[in-house]
């Protein structure tokens, strides 16, 4: 089924203004929580509105081809369409969301998009060598990678988290990225573009994302390395950090009692939907960035600074 996610549809409102302790901020969503990692988009109340109707392709990525891992839902499926609005093909890996996957590509393909979905697990090599043999027999070539797909757990202290989810969260958010980069890398040109997700929690320290944090960490100092590593053969390699977006990530990870207050330290008061932050994966993958490399852009309402 695919849903309507037009500005002020059923499926999306802010709820009513409140006040905690003295600042007024808007609550995207209600207490919710969901059981499993990756959390599920189309069980989510509301649900995110990742397509923006105003925005309208410039043509900026005519005929590039991108893999956006973790594309199925959330901030990577917000990149994917704005991506395909500015006439690229996507190839969108998950893990197991199937429903939100044939979702994004259901919709994708009714914007005249094209969309190849690939499920497994990106702590395998031997599925990162399939993403890319894949997206070569399909279209060609690969022009922008950008590794998006992620775990995060809440836990109270360093003492909670297991050695088994430390070692989840480590090859999920750094091995995965590595292995794909890894295996893309050979096949890139000059123009090309790696985009990477760190997070605003590795600029203030999340004390209950301990594991988390430090993923985050390192994919900026991966970032950074690679792009001057990279830089004389022109392709660029950056960061994005964002603050609190709805998506899946959320539900999945807090109890369910911090869902309202999320955002809610940030300077503009509010957390955002991930159609928010599409422009500025178009932005790092299309020629506007051309002299931008090694960067980490921040995208998180005032939360950080500086």
């Amino acid at each position: 089924m695919l849903y309507d996610y037009e500005f002020g549809n059923k499926f999306y409102k802010y709820f009513d203004d409140i006040g905690i302790e003295g600042t007024k901020y808007q609550i995207l969503a209600p207490e919710q929580e969901q059981k499993r990692q990756p959390g599920m988009e189309y069980l989510m109340t509301p649900r995110p509105i990742f397509d923006n109707p105003n925005y309208k392709g410039s043509g900026k990525l005519k005929d590039k081809v991108a893999i956006i891992t973790g594309a199925d839902s959330g901030l990577g499926r917000a990149a994917a369409v704005a991506f395909v609005k500015e006439g690229a093909k996507v190839v969108i890996p998950y893990y197991d969301e199937d429903i939100d996957a044939y979702e994004t590509k259901e919709y994708i393909e009714k914007l005249g998009g094209e969309c190849l979905l690939l499920s497994g697990d990106i702590t395998d090599k031997k599925f990162c060598q399939k993403i890319v043999n894949e997206t070569l027999n399909k279209f060609g070539k690969i022009d922008i990678l950008v590794n998006n797909a992620g775990v995060q757990y809440q836990q109270d202290s360093l003492e909670c988290i297991s050695d088994e989810q430390f070692d989840h969260t480590m090859k999920v958010n750094v091995y995965g990225m590595f292995y794909l980069t890894k295996m893309v890398l050979p096949h890139l040109k000059s123009g090309a573009s790696i985009i990477n997700l760190s997070s605003v929690t590795t600029f203030y320290g999340e004390p209950q994302l301990i594991d988390y944090v430090t993923t985050k960490g390192a994919i900026i100092g991966f970032t950074r390395a690679l792009a001057r590593n990279l830089a004389l053969k022109n392709i660029r390699v950056n960061a994005i950090a964002p603050g609190f977006f709805w998506t899946p990530l959320q539900p999945a990870c807090w109890v369910k009692e911090k869902i309202p207050s999320l955002g809610a330290d940030a300077a503009m008061a509010r957390g955002a939907n991930p159609y928010e932050l599409a422009p500025t994966f178009v932005f790092l993958a299309s020629d506007d960035s051309s002299y931008v490399t090694g960067q980490v852009i921040h995208n998180n309402g005032g939360q950080v600074m500086g």
